[in-house]
């Protein structure tokens, strides 16, 4: 009978490391990543014939396709996309600069420029953009990041954009333009659309009228204030009074306030985009207790999805936002692959939402 000192490990327990004992366990090797080589090799091809199949709208045979893509599931492969960029001397990196004003219609187009920029196999660098300062730091990052291309859809200065334009940077304006210097643009001109809903207005007998703009440095809030003005102007209607916000829901109640405190108050509200719309009749409806559309008209530009909940069912201009997208993605693609074509400006119409907040102006 042997101590309880001296008992042996049992057989199916290794003896402890160190001297005499066996050697810790090795760590377990690190699975290394498949390359364009292996896949080659596996597939029995060349590895051009390699990247080739990995890349949009390359020529490569049906039958070569199929053994490529066999071999790469088999090793999951995946291309390097850093590595390709190194080859083609492209980042495929596209900056999108926004407005960091909160803004329901630039989630939108962020939405679709992304998914426009991804069936082309770009990926997105967002920027959005607070201030003049912060537009010149921006600058900077761009030009670290070595994007192929620009789409700007917030406003940066003539200057600015010369920065661009002189690395040799495609850039598409989007809804922005330069009136003294040409540029690539898309563009929504809602010049008819404002003109029939001013008209359909004034046929329900509204000749007083206000409009809530957008910051003083937005050329959007400036072009519309100008379409809605002359519109007015053409049926006699010069005295419009204005009164400022900055884009958002707060902004517009804040304005609508403004308007109505004058000797004559407006009977129809024009606000230069959605969100301050809601804004007004909110405000409208809760605190100066009017009702809307009875009381007071409200009409809007840019017809996001929220304009539409039942609460508001708002009188809005619609962009085209789907095409607006297309057609910066296209147009920014073309400049990518040959960068001597001429400037392009593509401008698309709004389409009116009727909606319910629009009525006949108030006989009291």
């Amino acid at each position: 009978m042997t101590k309880s000192g001296n008992r042996s490990p049992p057989a199916d327990r290794p003896p402890p490391g160190g001297k005499g004992g066996a050697s810790p366990p090795t760590a377990r090797p690190e699975r290394t990543r498949a390359t364009s080589y292996d896949v080659a090799l596996l597939a029995g091809v060349s590895q051009s014939a390699v990247s080739r199949c990995f890349k949009p709208g390359a020529s490569i045979s049906a039958k070569m396709r199929n053994r490529i893509m066999a071999a790469a599931k088999e090793l999951d492969y995946q291309p390097n996309a850093i590595a390709r960029g190194l080859i083609t001397r492209r980042s495929n990196l596209v900056a999108v600069l926004v407005s960091a004003r909160v803004n329901l219609y630039y989630p939108e187009v962020l939405f679709k420029l992304t998914e426009e920029l991804s069936a082309a196999d770009l990926r997105v660098l967002l920027f959005t953009i607070d201030n003049d300062e912060h537009i010149d730091l921006m600058l900077g990052k761009i030009w670290q990041y070595q994007v192929d291309g620009v789409i700007s859809a917030t406003n940066i200065s003539l200057k600015q954009y010369k920065q661009i334009e002189g690395r040799s940077i495609p850039t598409v304006m989007f809804n922005r333009y330069f009136p003294e210097y040409p540029t690539n643009v898309v563009y929504c001109d809602p010049t008819r659309q404002t003109t029939d809903l001013i008209e359909q207005l004034f046929a329900l007998g509204h000749r007083r009228f206000g409009i809530v703009l957008g910051p003083d440095s937005n050329t959007v809030s400036h072009e519309r204030r100008r379409i809605v003005l002359e519109a007015l102007g053409r049926l006699g209607i010069t005295d419009v009074p204005t009164a400022p916000g900055d884009f958002t829901y707060e902004s517009g109640g804040e304005a609508l306030q403004i308007l109505m405190k004058a000797p004559e108050p407006p009977t129809a509200v024009i606000c230069v985009n959605d969100m301050m719309a809601l804004g007004c009749i909110d405000e409208a409806r809760g605190v100066l207790k009017r009702t809307v559309p009875g009381q007071l008209s409200v009409a809007s530009f840019d017809g996001i999805g929220m304009s539409q909940f039942e609460a508001y069912r708002l009188t809005t201009i619609r962009q085209p936002i789907d095409r607006m997208a297309a057609a910066a993605v296209e147009i920014l693609l073309d400049r990518i692959q040959q960068q001597n074509l001429s400037n392009e400006r593509r401008v698309f119409e709004g389409i009116v939402i009727p909606g319910e907040t629009v009525g006949p102006a108030p006989t009291a």
